[in-house]
């Protein structure tokens, strides 16, 4: 079993589609900005929920430090495009059907049975600066990403 992608790695590039169809290339969005990459279980449960609307509610926050979040699951694009429109999700959610993008960052499943909820904070060079996973802590996830978002953003060359 892999260990997973740590902090210090370099994030494994990948595309998706998005809640739209289109597809979204990771290291497309590097470079410009930070990307928050956070995979959560599915749609329209009470954690992801609650998750979603918790980086919504901090979306701001991560666009003024030159941040992007994306969410992935594996649930289809028309289950995203659903999720997004009815919690006004002003960022990407991407469909990873078959979980293969899961697999290659090593989210570790919950009781073997669910998907786990993890966040990364990659930099514009693309290495992971930080890894947070907890299913249950959800408000953690954000708090901790915008305190690593908010310290690359000092780090940025003017």
């Amino acid at each position: 079993m892999a260990r997973g992608i740590q902090a210090g790695d370099t994030a494994p590039d990948f595309t998706l589609p998005s809640q739209s169809g289109e597809p979204v290339r990771l290291h497309d969005r590097l470079g410009q900005r930070v990307v928050v990459l956070y995979f959560y279980p599915k749609d329209n449960t009470p954690g992801c929920t609650a998750e979603a609307c918790a980086f919504r509610d901090s979306y701001e926050v991560f666009a003024e430090a030159d941040a992007e979040v994306i969410g992935i699951s594996s649930d289809s694009a028309d289950k995203h495009a659903a999720f997004a429109g009815q919690h006004q999700l002003p960022f990407t959610l991407l469909s990873d059907q078959g979980g293969k993008v899961r697999k290659l960052y090593g989210v570790p499943p919950v009781l073997g049975l669910l998907p786990g909820r993890v966040t990364y904070v990659i930099d514009r060079q693309g290495t992971v600066r930080h890894v947070f996973k907890s299913m249950t802590n959800i408000g953690q996830h954000v708090s901790d990403a915008v305190e690593i978002v908010r310290q690359l953003q000092t780090e940025q060359p003017a």
